[in-house]
Protein backbone atom coordinates (compact mmCIF):
# COMPACT_ATOMS: atom_id res chain seq x y z
CA UNK A 1 0.00 0.00 0.00
CA UNK A 2 1.35 3.74 -0.78
CA UNK A 3 2.72 5.80 2.08
CA UNK A 4 0.03 8.46 3.34
CA UNK A 5 1.31 11.99 1.37
CA UNK A 6 3.19 14.53 2.90
CA UNK A 7 1.50 17.47 4.80
CA UNK A 8 2.27 20.43 2.76
CA UNK A 9 4.49 22.70 4.31
CA UNK A 10 1.81 25.66 4.61
CA UNK A 11 -1.37 24.53 3.30
CA UNK A 12 -2.89 22.63 0.56
CA UNK A 13 -4.10 22.82 -3.06
CA UNK A 14 -7.38 21.68 -3.59
CA UNK A 15 -9.39 20.99 -6.63
CA UNK A 16 -13.37 20.54 -5.36
CA UNK A 17 -14.89 18.61 -7.87
CA UNK A 18 -18.48 19.98 -7.42
CA UNK A 19 -20.05 23.77 -6.84
CA UNK A 20 -23.50 22.98 -5.56
CA UNK A 21 -24.18 23.44 -1.59
CA UNK A 22 -21.83 20.65 0.15
CA UNK A 23 -18.70 21.37 -2.42
CA UNK A 24 -19.07 25.51 -2.11
CA UNK A 25 -19.65 25.28 2.03
CA UNK A 26 -16.15 22.73 1.98
CA UNK A 27 -14.59 25.13 -0.48
CA UNK A 28 -15.42 27.77 1.95
CA UNK A 29 -14.44 25.54 5.14
CA UNK A 30 -10.98 24.82 3.32
CA UNK A 31 -10.51 28.37 2.02
CA UNK A 32 -10.80 29.80 5.40
CA UNK A 33 -8.65 27.10 6.78
CA UNK A 34 -5.47 28.70 4.99
CA UNK A 35 -5.58 26.30 1.86
CA UNK A 36 -5.50 27.29 -1.62
CA UNK A 37 -8.92 26.33 -3.27
CA UNK A 38 -10.03 25.87 -6.45
CA UNK A 39 -13.75 25.19 -7.18
CA UNK A 40 -14.94 23.63 -10.44
CA UNK A 41 -18.23 24.02 -12.08
CA UNK A 42 -19.58 23.09 -15.34
CA UNK A 43 -21.40 26.70 -15.19
CA UNK A 44 -19.82 29.72 -16.95
CA UNK A 45 -21.73 31.76 -15.27
CA UNK A 46 -21.17 30.32 -11.70
CA UNK A 47 -17.57 30.64 -12.45
CA UNK A 48 -17.34 34.03 -13.61
CA UNK A 49 -19.89 35.49 -11.32
CA UNK A 50 -17.76 34.08 -8.49
CA UNK A 51 -14.08 35.44 -9.36
CA UNK A 52 -15.93 38.40 -9.76
CA UNK A 53 -17.89 38.39 -6.48
CA UNK A 54 -16.95 36.15 -4.16
CA UNK A 55 -20.14 34.42 -3.81
CA UNK A 56 -22.59 31.82 -5.56
CA UNK A 57 -25.09 32.78 -7.35
CA UNK A 58 -26.92 29.64 -7.02
CA UNK A 59 -25.98 27.94 -3.91
CA UNK A 60 -25.75 29.51 -0.33
CA UNK A 61 -26.36 32.71 -2.41
CA UNK A 62 -26.16 35.32 0.38
CA UNK A 63 -22.33 34.22 1.91
CA UNK A 64 -19.45 36.00 1.06
CA UNK A 65 -16.50 32.84 0.11
CA UNK A 66 -13.01 34.11 1.04
CA UNK A 67 -10.44 35.11 -1.60
CA UNK A 68 -8.65 32.09 -1.26
CA UNK A 69 -10.72 30.30 -3.68
CA UNK A 70 -11.14 30.19 -7.22
CA UNK A 71 -13.66 29.35 -9.56
CA UNK A 72 -12.22 27.37 -12.50
CA UNK A 73 -14.30 25.92 -15.95
CA UNK A 74 -17.02 25.14 -17.08
CA UNK A 75 -13.92 23.00 -19.26
CA UNK A 76 -12.47 20.18 -17.29
CA UNK A 77 -9.34 21.17 -15.34
CA UNK A 78 -6.37 21.35 -16.68
CA UNK A 79 -3.76 18.48 -16.80
CA UNK A 80 -1.21 21.10 -15.53
CA UNK A 81 -4.27 22.58 -12.54
CA UNK A 82 -4.66 18.84 -11.86
CA UNK A 83 -1.10 18.04 -11.24
CA UNK A 84 -0.30 20.89 -9.42
CA UNK A 85 -2.80 19.91 -6.42
CA UNK A 86 -2.56 18.43 -3.21
CA UNK A 87 -5.99 17.21 -2.52
CA UNK A 88 -9.41 16.71 -4.59
CA UNK A 89 -12.73 17.03 -2.78
CA UNK A 90 -15.22 15.24 -5.18
CA UNK A 91 -18.43 16.57 -4.00
CA UNK A 92 -20.32 15.70 -7.01
CA UNK A 93 -23.59 13.25 -7.08
CA UNK A 94 -22.99 9.30 -7.08
CA UNK A 95 -24.10 8.83 -10.85
CA UNK A 96 -21.82 11.87 -11.99
CA UNK A 97 -18.37 10.27 -10.29
CA UNK A 98 -17.48 7.70 -12.82
CA UNK A 99 -17.62 10.11 -15.73
CA UNK A 100 -15.77 12.91 -13.81
CA UNK A 101 -12.85 9.92 -12.62
CA UNK A 102 -12.72 8.55 -15.99
CA UNK A 103 -12.19 12.13 -17.19
CA UNK A 104 -9.52 13.16 -14.49
CA UNK A 105 -7.41 9.29 -15.11
CA UNK A 106 -5.57 10.58 -17.76
CA UNK A 107 -4.38 13.72 -16.37
CA UNK A 108 -2.97 12.02 -12.95
CA UNK A 109 0.72 11.73 -12.65
CA UNK A 110 0.90 8.27 -10.44
CA UNK A 111 3.93 8.64 -9.09
CA UNK A 112 2.49 11.19 -7.12
CA UNK A 113 -1.35 11.53 -6.67
CA UNK A 114 -2.97 13.50 -4.43
CA UNK A 115 -5.68 12.79 -1.46
CA UNK A 116 -8.36 11.72 -2.59
CA UNK A 117 -11.78 12.73 -0.36
CA UNK A 118 -14.91 12.24 -1.47
CA UNK A 119 -18.11 13.49 0.17
CA UNK A 120 -20.90 12.07 -2.17
CA UNK A 121 -23.95 9.98 -0.45
CA UNK A 122 -25.04 6.90 -2.87
CA UNK A 123 -25.36 4.09 -5.02
CA UNK A 124 -24.09 3.93 -8.53
CA UNK A 125 -27.96 3.58 -10.50
CA UNK A 126 -27.74 -0.33 -12.48
CA UNK A 127 -24.28 -1.54 -11.06
CA UNK A 128 -25.00 -1.34 -7.91
CA UNK A 129 -21.82 -0.02 -6.89
CA UNK A 130 -20.12 2.01 -4.52
CA UNK A 131 -18.04 4.52 -4.40
CA UNK A 132 -15.00 3.22 -3.42
CA UNK A 133 -15.93 0.45 -6.22
CA UNK A 134 -16.31 3.09 -8.93
CA UNK A 135 -12.64 4.48 -8.01
CA UNK A 136 -11.05 1.00 -8.84
CA UNK A 137 -13.06 1.01 -11.93
CA UNK A 138 -11.86 4.04 -13.15
CA UNK A 139 -8.52 4.59 -11.38
CA UNK A 140 -7.47 1.44 -10.24
CA UNK A 141 -7.39 -0.26 -6.65
CA UNK A 142 -4.07 1.58 -5.55
CA UNK A 143 -6.05 4.77 -6.13
CA UNK A 144 -9.43 3.03 -4.22
CA UNK A 145 -7.13 1.50 -1.33
CA UNK A 146 -6.56 5.38 -0.27
CA UNK A 147 -9.15 7.25 -1.06
CA UNK A 148 -10.69 8.79 1.96
CA UNK A 149 -14.82 9.14 2.76
CA UNK A 150 -16.07 11.70 4.77
CA UNK A 151 -19.78 11.51 6.03
CA UNK A 152 -22.12 12.83 9.03
CA UNK A 153 -24.62 15.49 10.17
CA UNK A 154 -23.18 18.02 7.84
CA UNK A 155 -25.70 20.54 7.15
CA UNK A 156 -23.99 23.37 4.31
CA UNK A 157 -25.41 26.53 5.67
CA UNK A 158 -24.48 25.61 9.22
CA UNK A 159 -21.17 24.53 8.21
CA UNK A 160 -20.68 28.31 6.77
CA UNK A 161 -21.73 29.57 9.99
CA UNK A 162 -18.90 28.31 12.02
CA UNK A 163 -21.67 26.13 14.03
CA UNK A 164 -20.02 23.16 15.78
CA UNK A 165 -20.13 20.02 13.27
CA UNK A 166 -18.37 16.75 13.49
CA UNK A 167 -18.08 13.52 11.16
CA UNK A 168 -16.72 10.44 9.97
CA UNK A 169 -13.59 10.26 8.21
CA UNK A 170 -12.99 6.49 6.83
CA UNK A 171 -10.10 5.48 4.86
CA UNK A 172 -8.55 1.43 4.35
CA UNK A 173 -5.43 3.41 4.26
CA UNK A 174 -4.85 4.92 8.23
CA UNK A 175 -2.76 7.36 6.80
CA UNK A 176 -5.03 8.68 4.71
CA UNK A 177 -7.57 8.94 6.52
CA UNK A 178 -5.47 11.18 9.51
CA UNK A 179 -3.99 13.11 6.59
CA UNK A 180 -7.90 14.38 5.73
CA UNK A 181 -8.56 14.60 8.84
CA UNK A 182 -5.92 17.47 9.65
CA UNK A 183 -6.41 19.24 6.47
CA UNK A 184 -10.53 19.52 7.48
CA UNK A 185 -9.92 19.74 11.35
CA UNK A 186 -10.81 23.21 13.07
CA UNK A 187 -12.43 24.43 16.65
CA UNK A 188 -15.45 24.17 14.96
CA UNK A 189 -14.84 21.14 12.71
CA UNK A 190 -14.02 18.18 14.16
CA UNK A 191 -13.20 14.81 12.30
CA UNK A 192 -12.96 11.38 14.01
CA UNK A 193 -11.12 8.98 11.59
CA UNK A 194 -12.01 5.17 11.02
CA UNK A 195 -10.82 2.27 8.56
CA UNK A 196 -14.18 1.51 7.40
CA UNK A 197 -15.02 3.48 4.52
CA UNK A 198 -17.92 0.80 3.26
CA UNK A 199 -19.94 1.34 6.23
CA UNK A 200 -19.28 5.03 5.90
CA UNK A 201 -20.48 5.04 2.52
CA UNK A 202 -23.42 2.42 2.84
CA UNK A 203 -24.59 4.44 6.23
CA UNK A 204 -24.07 8.37 4.28
CA UNK A 205 -26.13 6.59 1.32
CA UNK A 206 -29.47 4.53 2.73
CA UNK A 207 -29.97 7.07 5.75
CA UNK A 208 -31.53 9.23 2.70
CA UNK A 209 -33.74 6.57 1.67
CA UNK A 210 -34.89 6.65 6.01
CA UNK A 211 -34.95 10.74 4.89
CA UNK A 212 -37.68 10.50 2.92
CA UNK A 213 -39.72 7.59 5.25
CA UNK A 214 -39.61 10.63 7.89
CA UNK A 215 -40.81 13.18 5.66
CA UNK A 216 -43.72 11.29 4.41
CA UNK A 217 -44.83 10.59 7.83
CA UNK A 218 -44.68 14.25 8.83
CA UNK A 219 -46.55 14.84 5.43
CA UNK A 220 -49.04 12.50 6.72
CA UNK A 221 -49.76 14.33 9.72
CA UNK A 222 -48.03 12.09 11.63
CA UNK A 223 -46.00 13.31 15.34
CA UNK A 224 -42.93 12.74 17.25
CA UNK A 225 -43.90 9.14 18.35
CA UNK A 226 -43.58 8.10 14.51
CA UNK A 227 -40.91 9.88 13.85
CA UNK A 228 -38.75 8.30 16.42
CA UNK A 229 -39.90 4.74 15.54
CA UNK A 230 -39.11 5.80 12.03
CA UNK A 231 -35.23 6.55 13.06
CA UNK A 232 -34.62 4.29 15.52
CA UNK A 233 -36.22 1.34 12.83
CA UNK A 234 -34.46 2.71 10.24
CA UNK A 235 -31.05 1.96 12.34
CA UNK A 236 -32.36 -1.08 12.51
CA UNK A 237 -32.81 -1.55 8.77
CA UNK A 238 -29.51 0.05 7.44
CA UNK A 239 -27.41 -1.85 10.44
CA UNK A 240 -28.97 -5.01 8.77
CA UNK A 241 -28.11 -4.02 5.95
CA UNK A 242 -24.81 -2.87 6.08
CA UNK A 243 -23.84 -5.55 8.00
CA UNK A 244 -24.95 -8.20 5.18
CA UNK A 245 -22.85 -6.49 2.71
CA UNK A 246 -20.30 -6.81 4.69
CA UNK A 247 -19.31 -3.45 6.85
CA UNK A 248 -18.99 -3.40 10.61
CA UNK A 249 -22.00 -2.91 12.35
CA UNK A 250 -20.49 -0.85 14.83
CA UNK A 251 -19.99 2.16 11.83
CA UNK A 252 -24.05 2.70 11.93
CA UNK A 253 -23.43 4.35 15.25
CA UNK A 254 -21.38 6.88 14.35
CA UNK A 255 -21.36 10.19 13.34
CA UNK A 256 -21.99 8.98 9.59
CA UNK A 257 -24.50 6.63 10.58
CA UNK A 258 -27.17 7.37 13.40
CA UNK A 259 -25.93 11.06 13.57
CA UNK A 260 -26.56 11.73 9.93
CA UNK A 261 -29.70 9.77 9.92
CA UNK A 262 -31.26 11.41 13.29
CA UNK A 263 -30.40 15.10 11.44
CA UNK A 264 -31.82 14.13 7.98
CA UNK A 265 -34.90 12.57 9.59
CA UNK A 266 -35.76 15.46 11.62
CA UNK A 267 -34.85 18.62 9.67
CA UNK A 268 -36.97 20.29 6.77
CA UNK A 269 -33.74 21.85 5.66
CA UNK A 270 -32.41 17.79 4.39
CA UNK A 271 -33.31 17.78 0.89
CA UNK A 272 -34.17 14.02 1.01
CA UNK A 273 -36.74 14.89 4.17
CA UNK A 274 -38.41 17.46 1.74
CA UNK A 275 -39.68 15.01 -0.91
CA UNK A 276 -40.81 12.72 1.75
CA UNK A 277 -43.19 15.79 2.89
CA UNK A 278 -44.15 16.56 -0.37
CA UNK A 279 -45.11 13.07 -0.85
CA UNK A 280 -47.19 12.58 2.53
CA UNK A 281 -48.67 15.36 1.23
CA UNK A 282 -50.09 13.98 -2.00
CA UNK A 283 -47.74 15.86 -4.65
CA UNK A 284 -46.07 13.62 -7.33
CA UNK A 285 -42.99 12.71 -7.67
CA UNK A 286 -41.53 13.96 -10.91
CA UNK A 287 -42.95 17.24 -9.74
CA UNK A 288 -40.93 17.31 -6.47
CA UNK A 289 -37.76 16.41 -8.37
CA UNK A 290 -38.71 18.84 -10.87
CA UNK A 291 -38.83 22.10 -8.54
CA UNK A 292 -36.70 21.09 -5.79
CA UNK A 293 -33.49 22.69 -7.09
CA UNK A 294 -30.91 20.34 -5.90
CA UNK A 295 -30.26 16.52 -6.12
CA UNK A 296 -31.34 14.57 -3.55
CA UNK A 297 -29.71 11.36 -3.52
CA UNK A 298 -32.14 9.44 -1.57
CA UNK A 299 -34.53 9.23 -4.89
CA UNK A 300 -31.72 7.24 -6.59
CA UNK A 301 -30.74 5.86 -4.08
CA UNK A 302 -34.08 4.15 -3.27
CA UNK A 303 -34.14 2.18 -6.13
CA UNK A 304 -30.57 0.75 -6.05
CA UNK A 305 -30.77 -0.47 -2.41
CA UNK A 306 -34.15 -2.14 -3.54
CA UNK A 307 -31.83 -4.14 -5.56
CA UNK A 308 -29.54 -4.70 -3.15
CA UNK A 309 -31.57 -5.51 -0.31
CA UNK A 310 -33.57 -8.23 -2.86
CA UNK A 311 -29.86 -9.59 -4.12
CA UNK A 312 -28.82 -9.99 -0.64
CA UNK A 313 -32.38 -11.75 0.86
CA UNK A 314 -32.49 -8.92 3.43
CA UNK A 315 -35.54 -7.48 4.88
CA UNK A 316 -36.17 -4.03 4.97
CA UNK A 317 -40.05 -3.24 5.06
CA UNK A 318 -39.46 0.57 5.45
CA UNK A 319 -37.11 1.16 2.14
CA UNK A 320 -39.19 -1.28 0.38
CA UNK A 321 -42.25 0.60 1.24
CA UNK A 322 -39.79 4.49 0.14
CA UNK A 323 -39.46 2.41 -2.87
CA UNK A 324 -42.61 1.53 -3.65
CA UNK A 325 -44.03 5.24 -3.34
CA UNK A 326 -41.05 6.61 -5.57
CA UNK A 327 -41.23 4.05 -8.43
CA UNK A 328 -44.12 1.84 -8.35
CA UNK A 329 -46.65 4.78 -7.30
CA UNK A 330 -48.05 3.41 -4.39
CA UNK A 331 -50.12 5.37 -2.10
CA UNK A 332 -48.22 7.00 1.09
CA UNK A 333 -50.95 6.52 3.75
CA UNK A 334 -51.86 2.67 2.12
CA UNK A 335 -48.32 1.80 2.74
CA UNK A 336 -47.70 3.16 6.11
CA UNK A 337 -50.92 0.70 7.38
CA UNK A 338 -48.92 -2.03 5.44
CA UNK A 339 -45.69 -1.28 7.45
CA UNK A 340 -48.06 -1.16 10.55
CA UNK A 341 -50.12 -4.14 10.28
CA UNK A 342 -47.14 -6.48 9.65
CA UNK A 343 -46.60 -9.12 12.32
CA UNK A 344 -44.41 -8.98 15.29
CA UNK A 345 -40.45 -9.26 14.80
CA UNK A 346 -37.99 -9.55 16.69
CA UNK A 347 -36.14 -6.39 17.49
CA UNK A 348 -32.65 -6.64 16.77
CA UNK A 349 -31.14 -9.22 14.58
CA UNK A 350 -28.09 -9.08 12.69
CA UNK A 351 -27.34 -11.42 9.62
CA UNK A 352 -24.32 -12.96 8.60
CA UNK A 353 -21.76 -10.59 6.97
CA UNK A 354 -22.76 -10.85 3.47
CA UNK A 355 -19.68 -11.72 0.38
CA UNK A 356 -20.07 -7.58 -1.63
CA UNK A 357 -17.69 -6.51 0.71
CA UNK A 358 -15.41 -9.25 0.37
CA UNK A 359 -15.72 -9.35 -3.05
CA UNK A 360 -14.83 -5.69 -3.01
CA UNK A 361 -11.59 -6.30 -0.82
CA UNK A 362 -10.58 -9.08 -3.41
CA UNK A 363 -10.81 -6.69 -6.18
CA UNK A 364 -8.72 -4.07 -4.59
CA UNK A 365 -5.83 -6.68 -3.04
CA UNK A 366 -6.89 -6.20 0.29
CA UNK A 367 -6.89 -9.33 2.87
CA UNK A 368 -9.99 -9.82 5.23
Amino acid sequence: MPHSPKPPHHSARVLVFGAGNFGSCLADHLGDSAHDVFLWSRSENLVKHFNENHRNPEFLKDHVFPETITAVGPEFPSAELVRSMDVFLFAIPTQGVRETLAALKPTLDLNKLPLFIFVNKGIEIGTHALTLDIIADTCGPEVAKVATFISGPSFAKEIVKRQPTSVSVASLSPGHAEKASQIFHQPWFRCYTGDDPIGVELAGALKNVYAIAAGMADGLGFENNTRAMLITRGLAEMTRIGTAYGASPLTFLSLAGVGDLFLTCSSSTSRNYTVGFRLGKGEKIQDIVDTLGSVAEGVTTAKGLKEITDDLGVSAPIATAVYEVLYEDKDVAARAKVLMSLPPMQELDLPSAGKPAQRLMKKLGVAT
